[in-house]
């Protein structure tokens, strides 16, 4: 495949892009969705607030609210941001509600994309064959991580690497993630933050892609394998 261009844009400028946009977050948010989905949930319902996350739970019967303000779970939250916590449950057939102070920021606010998933390491191999497939001639990545986050810089500079064929070493990347801003500020309050950077560096963990569609007004993820088809 070729790509004419890559952009790398941040949660104040994403909504200047269209066409096909990948918003990354590895530092906790769509590394712990990916784990969410390979734990059964069906699907994930991205919103801003935490007031909105509440009344959507409240409005969808048998749903659950994951996600974090300040790294830490709000009140009526079921689940943290924890991929350390969310492997253990067992998710089978479950909507999911999930709230974070800069992925899910990313995806309500690139209001123009046409195309739309959310990224991790755990799910990059998966990504980059649903990219592949779609052909586009431009991929926007959000960088969602606090002053342009390398672990997520790291990221999208993978993916961009592998799909224009070069077959880069993931080492040095996945050691961005360990060394970068996010990681050292996080470990301080977050009891289980350095087994979710284990679960965050496992390159390629999970075999599906993250696309995001608009139904009925809301943002709603699922996990896609990249031979299905993607909308």
């Amino acid at each position: 495949m070729s790509l004419t261009t890559f952009e790398y844009l941040d949660n104040d400028t994403c909504h200047t892009t269209s066409g096909l946009v990948v918003v990354i977050d590895v530092i906790r948010a769509f590394s712990n969705a990916a784990y969410a989905f390979q734990a059964g949930a069906e699907s994930i319902t991205l919103v801003s607030g935490v007031e909105e996350a509440l009344a959507l739970k409240a409005a969808m019967p048998g749903s659950l609210a994951m996600g974090e303000v300040g790294g830490l779970p709000p009140a009526g939250f079921d689940f943290g941001n924890s991929p350390t916590e969310i492997v253990r449950q067992d998710l089978r057939g479950r909507h999911l509600i999930q709230r974070t102070g800069a992925g899910t920021q990313g995806v309500v606010r690139s209001v123009n994309a046409e195309q739309l998933f959310a990224a991790s390491f755990a799910v990059a191999g998966a990504t980059v064959r649903a990219i592949q497939k779609l052909s586009p001639s431009q991929v926007t990545f959000v960088i969602t991580g606090r002053g342009f986050g390398d672990e997520d810089l790291s990221c999208a500079e993978y993916i961009s690497a592998c799909l224009n064929g070069t077959g880069p070493d993931p080492q040095p990347y996945l050691e961005r993630v360990h060394k970068s801003r996010e990681a050292q500020l996080d470990a301080l309050k977050i009891p289980s933050f350095y087994t979710d950077i284990d679960y965050c560096t496992r390159l390629d963990s999970c075999d599906f892609a993250m696309p995001i569609s608009r139904e009925n007004g809301q943002l709603v993820m699922r996990a896609i394998h990249p031979d299905s088809k993607v909308s």
